[in-house]
């Protein structure tokens, strides 16, 4: 797999004239050869690639690396490139990802190869992996039946007076018991009026009866996460939040019954956008419909007002509308659906009616 990524990357590589790409992101290096260590370095040529790692990880990288020849270092990766003259050719442009390459690792990498020609190329890694196989698509369902099992174990928790960090605390230890590597992001636990904050992360206030509780969490499984959204009531649920919660959660279904290979992820914005600002709440959605996940909890295709992104077969995408009320609280309902050639299939199987805990 990782050689048939790797190509792949060589073949963005040639298609942009370039003649290499320096790979410094940790996810990305994990995506293309599979290494999970903390440090190392990836160029891919458009012949040849080399990795760069340190005596650390010297046993770990025989035994993952695939694809890319691997080097031993002393001290920082990018420091040491000046140790193969081979990799300073006169004017080679090499691409790097700005958006993953700090203004003195790029510097450093000046230094050390001083003949060649850096240039920010970061959209030839940007659409990898947007596309997911079959392998992938199983993986990232095992990280969805991680967040769904682990969400139902953690609700008989949560009583008047529990504290939200407690909360995250408890979801993310059943999900490394059910199998997970680590959360896929920050773990998001907002209750009563934090429930307006979209990315309210958990803190230490109290729940309290009556509060709408959200949580937006994820799991990673041999790399591949999940990323999903419920929000509950602690008690029974009054008039408005029951409106507001049947608001979203019809909106979430209309945008899950627009995805399909070919459409625009703008149009599918467009279909939950239109509902809830039917009903009054446009402005109480600041934030795109959803995006694209597999190695990474934010990748294309965006579905938001601005994306121009066209869905594909294998995409595997959220879909996450949401109603915020500053002071009163908040709802979002999200779900993991693989785009089809015939419509949307939803990863997860956690419940979606309002709970009443």
């Amino acid at each position: 797999m990782s050689a048939k990524r790797i190509g792949e990357l060589r073949q963005k590589i040639t298609s942009e004239n370039l003649d290499g790409m320096i790979v410094t992101n940790l996810d990305h290096i994990r995506y293309l050869t599979g290494f999970t260590g903390s440090a190392g370095l990836l160029i891919v040529k458009t012949k040849g690639a080399s990795f760069f790692t340190d005596f650390r990880y010297k046993d770990q990288a025989a035994k993952q690396v695939k694809g890319a020849k691997v080097h031993m270092v002393k001290g920082e990766p990018i420091g040491q490139l000046k140790e193969f003259p081979e990799l300073n050719q006169k004017n080679m442009r090499c691409g790097f990802d700005g958006d993953h390459l700090t203004v003195g690792q790029r510097n450093r990498i000046r230094h050390a190869l001083p003949d060649i020609l850096l240039t920010n190329a970061g959209s030839v890694l940007g659409e990898l992996g947007w596309v997911k196989d079959k392998t992938e698509i199983t993986l990232i369902e095992k990280a969805v039946e991680i967040s769904d099992i682990a969400f139902e174990r953690i609700l008989n928790i949560i009583t008047p007076g529990v504290r939200e960090n407690e909360v995250r605390a408890e979801l993310e230890y059943q999900m490394m018991m059910l199998g997970s590597e680590k959360p896929a992001f920050e773990t998001i636990v907002a209750s009563g009026w934090r429930s307006a904050l979209p990315h309210g992360v958990a803190s230490t206030k109290k729940i309290e009866q009556g509060d709408l509780i959200t949580f937006d969490f994820g799991a990673t499984y041999r790399g591949y996460v999940s990323d999903m959204t419920r929000t509950v009531v602690l008690g029974k649920a009054n008039a408005k939040q029951k409106k507001v919660y049947n608001l979203v959660l019809r909106a979430q279904k209309a945008g899950i019954r627009k995805v399909k290979a070919g459409v625009d992820g703008k149009a599918v914005d467009d279909v939950c956008r239109k509902i809830i600002t039917r009903a009054g709440h446009g402005d109480n959605f600041g934030h795109g419909t959803g995006h694209g996940i597999g190695y990474f909890v934010h990748v294309g295709p965006r579905v938001s007002p601005l994306s121009n992104d066209k869905l594909k077969a294998g995409n595997v995408i959220t879909i996450e509308p949401g109603v915020y009320l500053s002071g009163w609280g908040g709802v979002r309902i999200e779900d993991d659906v693989v785009v089809t050639r015939t419509g949307g299939r939803v990863l997860n199987k956690a419940p979606k009616n309002l709970l009443e805990l």
